[in-house]
């Protein structure tokens, strides 16, 4: 069976090559394999997504001085809090002693007790308490708080880097950053989160989201009203991220409130982009939708996604609506990567060409962007 996984990673990786190797005008999609393989996942992982900035959340979850919430990321337990001074620290949600989590949910504290020996650590992680410790001679007090990781806010969105050795995250979007720019969604305020399951592989899911060729199509009577196929253009991408412009259809009536910083073409249309490499961000004029994507197995990805809108109004009736509109799309979505990862068990299929830049270039990017990482191992 070790044979057959490393002869599996070892085909993936040519099919990766040869991507690389592609100038773009013969884009082509990847083998069912590159969505299916336990061992290329295992692959990715350490290659990959351990070794990058990973989205976990968004600061709207963290508006006090001890608000806090838990999560999990590849195998690591961790605690996302903002502490008492008003530092929004990501930490090891593993008690220093013996190994229990100290944190449940999410909420707001001042401290973090874990249950198992009441060991006590404040929201900077520090040891504060450790009953009957002291009479341990190799006990040392400042020496046991719990790990802190490297992280970094962008836009709002709270990144993680597991290995502590990714070059700085704001630099390698910068270009997004000024493509957005008029839009402020670092000034939105966050109305919604939820957390799902989906049974796909995480790439395929990223790709869904960042191509506009399934709009019309897939939804044929919640988006393609809006965002039709035919209108959608390629967005100018870089190192760290792709996407596209989604334009409105001239019948759809304005998406406003609209920032006064919009140009008349920004306020025609929604960047949907993709931050490599589990962040998929749908900014309209009015709201924002994203999804934090993380793999569960190769045929499992556990979503957090959230809607932030330009008035902290949670329970309005423009968010409701809002945001009923994205579980209808979601829903759709969800139905096809399921059907998708079903099919892709069959040993008939190697992948097609891809369509073109406007709709298709963005997984044309992302396989590159794979590929770049993981192909010449």
């Amino acid at each position: 069976m070790l044979d057959k996984a490393n002869d599996e990673v070892s085909r993936i990786r040519l099919e990766l090559a040869d991507r690389l190797a592609r100038p773009a005008e013969q884009a082509w999609a990847m083998p069912a394999e590159f969505y299916t393989s336990p061992k290329f996942l295992e692959i990715e992982t350490e290659e990959v997504l351990r070794r990058e900035w990973m989205c976990v959340g968004h600061v709207g979850e963290l508006r006090n001085p001890g608000d806090f919430f838990t999560t999990e990321l590849l195998g690591e337990e961790l605690l996302v809090v903002r502490d008492s001074d008003g530092v929004v620290r990501i930490l090891s949600n593993v008690c220093r002693h013996r190994g229990n989590r100290v944190a449940e949910g999410s909420g707001n504290a001042r401290k973090f007790i874990c249950q198992y020996h009441t060991w006590t650590y404040d929201t900077t992680g520090a040891l504060k308490a450790a009953p009957m410790m002291r009479k341990q001679p190799s006990f040392d007090q400042s020496k046991c708080g719990l790990p802190e990781f490297a992280s970094e806010i962008w836009k709002g969105w709270l990144f993680v880097n597991l290995d502590g050795l990714a070059t700085p995250l704001a630099p390698r979007i910068e270009g997004l950053s000024e493509v957005i720019h008029n839009y402020h969604q670092e000034d939105r305020y966050l109305v919604f989160m939820e957390e799902d399951v989906w049974n796909c592989n995480w790439k395929a899911l990223f790709e869904n989201f960042m191509e506009g060729y399934h709009l019309s199509a897939t939804h044929l009577t919640t988006l393609h009203p809006i965002t039709p196929t035919k209108l959608c253009k390629k967005m100018r991408s870089g190192e760290g991220w792709t996407g596209y412009h989604a334009f409105y259809d001239p019948d759809y009536p304005p998406r406003g409130p609209f920032h006064p910083d919009l140009t008349e073409d920004e306020k025609n249309n929604s960047p949907m982009y993709g931050v490599y490499p589990n962040l998929m961000v749908g900014m309209g004029t009015d709201f924002t939708l994203f999804m934090i994507i993380r793999p569960d197995g190769p045929d499992k990805v556990r979503i957090r996604w959230g809607v932030t809108g330009q008035k902290d109004e949670p329970t309005s009736g423009a968010t409701r609506g809002y945001v009923d509109l994205c579980r209808a799309f979601n829903g759709e979505d969800k139905e096809k990567l399921e059907i998708l990862q079903k099919a892709l068990r069959t040993r008939g299929y190697h992948g097609g060409p891809l369509a073109p830049d406007d709709v298709e270039g963005t997984i044309w990017d992302f396989i590159q962007y794979i590929a770049r990482k993981t192909g010449d191992g």
